[in-house]
């Protein structure tokens, strides 16, 4: 995915245009350029020198039974360099460095910092320094093999192919271990085109990335608009206040579900704002109709498996450009095909995603679907509760919930019960107003939930803790309830 050669074009044809608009000021495209080349020599520096060993790193979980496009990163024979920092801007100079190496940049947090093989890890600090003085200040490069950087004519890197391994990044789901996906260049950088096609999203844009590039999603939306030769505005974490100011000046925007009406009541009737993206779950018809005349695309897809669908009217998820989807019986798991599929998590660590020839799944569920239909999601089958030999999908209970007055978010999980295995159990986050009552509750999910659906308990809590990308973090969740947490109040 990254994009350094088409950021190193712009440059030259535009300069002094703003490519990132981050927390601590603006950076053009001849400085973005320039800062990079920078960089890249300073980790062609750090990667020539050997790596000291940590520790022991533990064992591999054992490969999914298919053994297939999980593995795929111990072929890759250029560092991975995992990448540590706060502000936007380093980050994405630092990501075009690795690029212009040869490398696999890896974005990660600090408390992602166990992902990385420890016995692997050097570190070197940006020859530039970071723009936020109290930021993290490494790179750590992955991998013993040297790096492949070569001088080209005219002052040029490394020659980039479509087959590179040339990003990897954490996948951000809401239950389970974050993993660390890889993926080749082609997968993500050949989407750009349907991307910018639907979206509308071009050079003149000011495209606002309101959350953490080390999400998939995020990540995603600010390198394609460094490839498109727009300007990123990058205010780095999720931060409600700063809405009003961000949205006056972003014409186009990469949003998650539950935050669009956040920022649909924080745009001032002057906004240019034309687009929003939303990637993530399903988004309700009437969030959608609250848009107005901003045009809402939303999307569904993985990190695992980049985009899948695409409503771009209202209409209802169609297959994304070049994707083919089959939903699998007994219980509707979506699989795709299409050019845009990952090719694996780092090290061949097992985790949720499936091959099987050159389909791909990470277990998500949806309704038959047949071709030409819009494809209807339901949830996550690695969520699913089973109780009393009933299958709960906790997203079909959520739908549901969300239509209480006064809700504001709800999980679902399973709580273990000595009989039945498990219980709907429901964590309700309050909305604008006073949180409903358990009756209100349980009339609501008496009038659209069959009666294995229907939570057997409920709590509260005034925030739901989530994911970096805003998602609800249903593992979290779940391990808060077998605590006594202060922060959950038990619903007489």
């Amino acid at each position: 995915m990254p994009v350094a050669a088409q950021v190193i074009r712009h440059a030259s044809t535009h300069p002094d245009r703003v490519a990132i608009s981050g927390p601590y000021g603006d950076i053009t495209y001849g400085a973005l350029a320039r800062r990079a080349r920078e960089e890249a020599a300073s980790l062609t520096a750090a990667l020539l020198r050997p790596i000291p060993a940590r520790a022991t790193p533990p064992a591999a979980s054992p490969p999914p039974a298919d053994g297939r496009a999980i593995t795929a990163a111990a072929r890759t024979r250029a560092p991975v360099v995992g990448i540590c920092l706060r502000d936007p801007v380093d980050q994405l100079i630092a990501i075009l460095a690795a690029d212009l190496t040869g490398a696999t940049p890896l974005l990660y947090e600090p408390a992602l910092r166990d992902g990385v093989p420890a016995d692997l890890l050097v570190e070197t600090l940006l020859t530039t320094g970071p723009t936020d003085p109290g930021a993290q200040t490494h790179l750590a490069g992955v991998g013993s093999a040297g790096p492949v950087t070569r001088s080209l004519p005219g002052g040029g890197w490394f020659a980039p192919s479509p087959g590179d391994l040339a990003w990897a990044c954490f996948s951000s789901g809401s239950t389970g271990r974050p993993r660390a996906v890889v993926r080749t260049r082609e997968s993500w950088t050949g989407s750009f085109g349907p991307v910018s096609e639907i979206t509308g999203i071009g050079v003149d844009d000011v495209v606002l990335v309101p959350g953490p590039l080390t999400s998939s999603l995020y990540g995603f939306a600010a390198v394609h608009a460094l490839a498109v030769g727009a300007t990123v505005l990058a205010p780095g974490r999720w931060a409600p206040g700063s809405l009003p100011e961000l949205a006056r000046r972003a014409t186009a925007v990469h949003v998650v579900p539950h935050l669009l009406p956040r920022l649909l009541d924080a745009l001032p009737e002057d906004a240019p704002l034309r687009v929003v993206v939303v990637g993530g779950a399903a988004l309700p018809a009437e969030v959608r109709e609250r848009a107005g005349d901003v045009r809402v695309v939303a999307y569904y897809g993985a990190t695992e498996l980049s985009f899948v669908a695409v409503d771009a009217d209202g209409g209802g998820l169609r297959p994304f450009p070049g994707v083919e989807i089959e939903v699998r019986p007994p219980l509707g798991e979506v699989w795709a095909r299409s050019p845009w599929l990952a090719e694996g998590y780092l090290g061949g660590v097992a985790g949720p995603l499936k091959a099987e020839d050159k389909w791909m799944s990470v277990g998500d569920l949806a309704d038959p679907y047949t071709p030409g239909e819009p494809l209807r999601l339901r949830g996550r089958g690695d969520g699913a509760i089973q109780t009393g030999g009933a299958t709960v999908v906790p997203e079909d209970v959520e739908e549901v919930l969300r239509r209480a007055p006064g809700v504001g978010d709800v999980v679902v999980v399973g709580s273990p019960h000595p009989e039945l295995g498990a219980v709907v159990t429901a964590v309700v986050e309050a909305g604008a107003g006073p949180l409903p009552s358990k009756a209100t509750l349980e009339k609501v999910a008496r009038d659209g939930l069959a009666a294995a659906q229907r939570p057997r308990r409920w709590y509260a809590i005034t925030d739901l803790p989530r994911t970096p990308t805003g998602k609800p973090a249903r593992a979290q969740v779940a391990a808060r309830l077998t605590t006594t947490d202060p922060d959950l109040r038990r619903l007489p």
